[in-house]
């Protein structure tokens, strides 16, 4: 099954974690996922992941990106004033068919859900699912602007802290298309600081 963030099913908690000008948060305690982010749009993108908030999510991304399985995954799913989904490392990478991006996960088993008390602000990173809250398995998802229907039905993983604005340019995809991205931009690298 598709593992979507559909604009009207997503639910989650998180607290304002990005500054007015929506460049830069407060780093946490970390670890800090680094993204290099290629395609029409390049730059660095910062994410302080919350391991005291979404321990088993925190500990797979990280995992993931120790092991390179992030590396060359496209934003298949960017829809503009709300969010970009990436991360499926099963069939969203750059050079293959991506036409099944965003209904795979890795190679371990999906994630019980870890929900917070925390909401999608702008910048809020959470993991997407299936239909089933505990199905989130690879894929995240970085928000444009805050969602707060989302409070409560998917899991916070981290906030960006630095690179925003490389955010907000990565390509869109057509509304009338959910989102979904013709040569998509890509992480070049995940790294965890």
């Amino acid at each position: 099954m598709r593992k979507l963030l559909a604009a009207g099913v997503l639910a989650f908690a998180a607290s304002t974690a990005f500054a007015q000008d929506g460049t830069t948060a407060p780093d946490g305690p970390g670890p800090n996922l680094v993204l290099e982010i290629g395609g029409e749009t390049s730059g660095r993108v910062v994410i302080d992941l919350l391991p005291d908030v979404a321990p088993q999510h925190v500990e797979r991304i990280t995992q993931l990106a120790n092991e390179h399985a992030y590396d060359d995954v496209v934003f298949h799913r960017v829809i503009g004033g709300f969010m970009a989904q990436t991360g499926d490392v099963q069939f969203g990478k750059r050079g293959g068919d991506i036409q099944m991006a965003g209904m795979g996960g890795s190679k371990y088993g999906d994630l019980p859900a870890e929900f917070s008390n925390r909401s999608f602000t702008r910048g809020m990173v959470g993991m997407a699912r299936s239909a089933d809250p505990n199905s989130a398995n690879s894929q995240f998802f970085i928000m444009f602007e805050p969602a707060p229907h989302l409070d409560g039905q998917y899991t916070i993983v981290g906030h960006v802290i630095e690179g925003m604005e490389v955010v907000d340019t990565i390509k869109k995809g057509p509304p009338q298309l959910n989102g979904l991205v013709e040569d998509p931009d890509y992480i070049v690298t995940a790294t965890v600081e």
